[in-house]
């Protein structure tokens, strides 16, 4: 290519013929041949395309297809370059020739170096700019980061709250009732209540068995009542505290009247005292075994949604992913949300980063409560399609217009107030499917709702 031909180029205007002499030394011409492409979407765009003649199409891939969204038709047009001032630049979209022609490569360094050597204050100008959007974008997302990081933090706290609290409550419980215990089983040994009257207690004791279904609140009142009721007639004095146990337990009259014929006199209110103490300490611990067992799982929730203690790539189930981000978003899903899972058994595990594909059930399962305004139904479906393994995530809202719908994977678009959502776009959503995961992600939207749905390979692109 010789400098004669870019002269008539609008873009090169002020240029000298010594300078594009040494624009064009420095790059070198590329033929143009229909369907090849010249450079490709998110690759580093280490080269700046001007063209010559000919066209070339920008195309993105949207969804599940490419679209093209812009082309190169009229000579003096570029594309690329970016990383002249900025060493993140990348092409947002790829290049493909459709009409047969040229264009001129040039090198980002050497662009770089022209540019500061003929305009050293507007390369100067140009490098700020980038700069400065650069680093106004980062500080955003970290921003954005630390707020959604604030409001998982959170809602991880109040789950945690709850069983801990429980436990807490379970355990002064257990004191009081252990104490109990002990008092009443001294006044037993030092009543006139025999081994063998003790020994036949026990063997009442053991054949109490717990509700399978518990009475309803009026029916439990009712028959805590009766118990009360006999355990006053057959001087208790303490009936108020020996009652509640014994109902909550299935203990009726026929079991109290057979008791009483076990023990005698004063020896009636210590032995079914001991007994209701010892129903008391089996339920406290039991609370206490559920409740520690829910912080378990709850740890274990998000050491797997943090995915703190693995690899990158891992051969992964999808729905333990999704198992784990509703644990952290339980908050959210418990007001008004119904969950609905369909979850296919034969869905096979996949090669994924577990830890950045969380992220995206995050965006997603978040953005599904958020359309709803927190009440609706929540769908979660996962099954295996082909050689691909498929997760939608559906909601009962009003559903997105199509022009919102056609925006939704563009970078920094959001529909949302500020403050709003958990600063993951969707954009960086479909970057981690597609990009990372060679998968897709596909919007279907209407009246009846929304449903986001993503592709991803059983198997990983070997890059």
């Amino acid at each position: 290519m010789r400098a004669e031909e870019l002269r008539p180029l609008s873009l090169f205007d002020g240029l000298s013929t010594e300078q594009l002499a040494q624009l064009v030394d420095a790059g070198e011409g590329v033929a143009i041949e229909p369907g090849v492409e010249l450079f490709h979407e998110g690759d580093r765009a280490d080269s700046w395309w001007v063209l010559v003649e000919g066209s070339i199409e920008l195309v993105r891939h949207l969804g599940r297809e490419d679209s093209v969204v812009g082309a190169l038709d009229v000579p003096g047009r570029w594309a690329g370059g970016f990383r002249a001032w900025d060493e993140h630049g990348i092409y947002l979209a790829t290049g493909r020739g459709s009409v047969p022609g040229r264009v001129l490569r040039v090198p980002s360094a050497e662009l770089r170096r022209l540019f500061d050597t003929w305009f050293p204050f507007g390369g100067h100008l140009i490098k700020g700019v980038y700069g400065t959007a650069r680093s106004i974008e980062a500080t955003a997302r970290q921003r954005a980061s630390l707020v959604t990081l604030g409001t998982l933090a959170a809602g991880l706290a109040h789950e945690l709250n709850n069983p801990a609290a429980a436990a807490t409550r379970s355990v002064a419980a257990l004191e009081e009732a252990h104490e109990t215990l002990l008092s009443s089983l001294g006044r037993l040994t030092g009543g006139d209540t025999s081994a063998e009257q003790f020994s036949a207690l026990d063997d009442l004791r053991r054949e109490i068995r717990p509700r399978a279904a518990a009475l309803d609140p009026l029916g439990f009142a009712d028959h805590e009542q009766a118990l009360s009721d006999w355990l006053r007639a057959h001087g208790v004095e303490r009936d108020w505290a020996i009652a509640t146990p014994l109902a909550a337990a299935g203990v009726d009259l026929d079991w109290c009247e057979r008791a009483a014929a076990v023990l005698h006199g004063g020896d009636l209110e210590p032995g079914l005292e001991w007994v209701a103490s010892t129903l008391s300490v089996t339920s406290l611990l039991g609370q206490i075994r559920e409740s520690t067992g829910r912080v378990s799982d709850l740890v274990a929730a998000v050491k797997s949604y943090s995915q703190m203690d693995r690899g990158s790539m891992q051969r992964i189930d999808v729905t333990d992913g999704l198992e784990s981000t509703l644990v952290m978003l339980g908050q959210k899903l418990r007001q008004g949300v119904t969950l609905v899972r369909s979850y296919a058994q034969d869905t096979p595990q996949i090669e994924a980063f577990p830890g950045e594909l969380n992220q995206v059930w995050t965006n997603l399962i978040d953005n599904a409560v958020d359309a709803m305004d927190g009440a609706g139904t929540l769908h979660l479906r996962v099954m295996p399609e082909g050689d691909t393994v498929v997760v939608e995530v559906g909601d009962t809202g009003p559903g997105m217009t199509p022009q919102v719908a056609a925006r939704a994977f563009e970078a920094f678009y959001t529909t949302k107030d500020v403050g709003k959502g958990t600063g993951l776009g969707l954009d960086i959503a479909h970057r981690i499917v597609v990009d990372r995961h060679g998968g897709q992600i596909t919007i279907r939207s209407g009246p009846e709702g929304t449903v986001l749905r993503v592709a991803l390979p059983v198997r990983a692109a070997r890059r």
